[in-house]
């Protein structure tokens, strides 16, 4: 089987590095900050863990994009937003305005990595 890796994939190799160092960045000051979020802190750490392996692996990924990998990553990410502002809005947990503020700003940020990486997708298809 012919792996699908991209060509003319700047853009896409671009947003995928900058979601592995937002993403890894964001689990490292969720390990090592304790924030007034008002998420357990099990949550976070587990979270943390989670996001600094991810951004290794979406990071790594940008050097080297392959369509159906990167179509997880994009599916991963949208689904992403879409649990932020459920956890935001839903009163799932005691989240403070400062838990809010840094969620939903996160939750951002990930809607424009997914913004650029399927348009970088749609670039080197």
């Amino acid at each position: 089987m012919k792996t699908q890796t991209l060509r003319n994939d700047g853009l896409l190799r671009f947003a995928l590095r900058l979601d592995g160092v937002a993403s890894g960045g964001l689990g490292v000051l969720a390990l090592l900050l304790d924030l007034p979020l008002g998420l357990p802190r099990g949550l976070v750490v587990g979270l943390g863990i989670f996001l600094v392996a991810y951004g290794i692996g979406v990071f790594l990924l940008g050097t080297r994009p392959i369509r159906p990998l990167v179509a997880v990553v994009v599916i991963g990410n949208s689904l992403w937003v879409v649990d932020s502002f459920l956890t935001a809005f839903a009163g799932w947990f005691p989240v403070t305005g400062f838990g809010v503020f840094l969620i939903v700003a996160q939750a951002v940020a990930v809607t424009g990595f997914v913004t650029l990486q399927v348009l970088g997708l749609r670039r080197s298809a």
